[in-house]
């Protein structure tokens, strides 16, 4: 017998003496929105989900209407951490807002800071973090170590944590999207079909794939 036989042998018997424990598959948080929910199953749980929208057209605030519909259907809650106090609640009637926590911020840190205070209580099934109006010095004023400060917070959690930004800036995300819309201000008066957003993956769990619907 050869080496190489020997070796394959040795493989497989420490393969049957030592087999790899069969790890569960990660939980994900379904948002009723199809672009998401089809390119990783929904938001992944216990880990970050970085939402980029490069343009001020691409409907990032109908996103966030969309996923607190959700919630008020499923009978959640959803927190908001608003990096630039720009959320409108205005249109979305009281009904709704009764499953949202709204957490006012004026600069990009102060909403870092509000998020880690809401992953320690770990009571929402959703935290988003907007900070697609905050400008690019503020941004680049957060440190790498607040967002992986985040990811060990999040992961023991069975909480989604998503963070949208007008450009990909978090190393830690499992999760890179990109909401690659451009509406016309027609479109956004109206009520946006869900079904009309179109997502770009940047990268789930290492893989690279693209879904436009």
């Amino acid at each position: 017998m050869d080496a190489s036989s020997r070796i394959i042998d040795l493989r497989n018997l420490l393969a049957e003496r030592f087999p790899e424990p069969q790890i569960a598959p990660q939980a994900r948080l379904a948002t009723g929105i199809a672009a998401l929910d089809q390119a990783n199953g929904g938001l992944p749980k216990g880990a970050i989900t970085e939402l980029t929208s490069a343009h001020p057209s691409s409907g990032s605030a109908s996103l966030i209407a969309a996923l607190l519909q959700r919630a008020h259907a499923e009978g959640q809650f959803l927190a908001l951490i608003d990096g630039r106090d720009s959320f409108d609640p205005q249109p979305l009637g009281n009904n709704l807002l009764g499953n949202l926590l709204w957490v006012r911020c004026s600069k990009a840190i102060e909403a870092v800071k509000a998020a880690d205070l809401l992953l320690r209580d770990g009571n929402f099934p959703l935290v988003i973090l907007d900070l697609v109006l905050n400008s690019a010095d503020e941004l680049r004023k957060i440190p790498q170590t607040s967002w992986y400060r985040s990811q060990r917070l999040v992961e023991p959690l069975a909480t989604a944590f998503l963070v949208l930004t007008r450009r990909s800036m978090i190393s830690s995300a499992q999760v890179k999207l990109t909401l690659e819309n451009r509406w016309m201000l027609r479109d956004l008066q109206e009520d946006v079909d869900c079904a009309r957003f179109r997502v770009h993956v940047q990268r789930v769990q290492g893989g690279k794939q693209e879904l436009a619907i």
